[in-house]
């Protein structure tokens, strides 16, 4: 592995707790459940499904959910992309427009 590897895997187990992955879990499971259940609501709750909001939710779901699991990516690259630093805030961000 190289230094990069290890430097990526070091910075990601600073957020590695089981409560942290519950939560991210929850959340990505509540907005595809909310998409699934009626999106044209869902989509009048949170401004529209425009093209930043649509793909940014759609990266930070698939992106909570890997963490969500337990996943860890082999590759340094793969783990940036699924960062749960990134992930995480846009999905409470998109979450709070629907809940509040």
């Amino acid at each position: 592995m190289s230094k990069l590897d290890h430097w990526v895997e070091r910075v990601h187990q600073w957020i590695d707790y089981r409560l942290l992955r519950w939560v991210a879990l929850a959340m990505s499971l509540a907005t595809t459940g909310l998409v699934v259940w009626d999106p044209t609501h869902f989509a009048q709750m949170i401004g529209g499904f425009g093209p930043i909001i649509s793909p940014a939710m759609i990266w930070a779901t698939c992106a909570s959910m890997v963490f969500g699991v337990g996943f860890i990516p082999r590759r340094w690259f793969t783990q940036l992309l699924l960062t749960p630093y990134v992930a995480l805030p846009i999905l409470a961000y998109i979450l709070s427009l629907r809940l509040l």
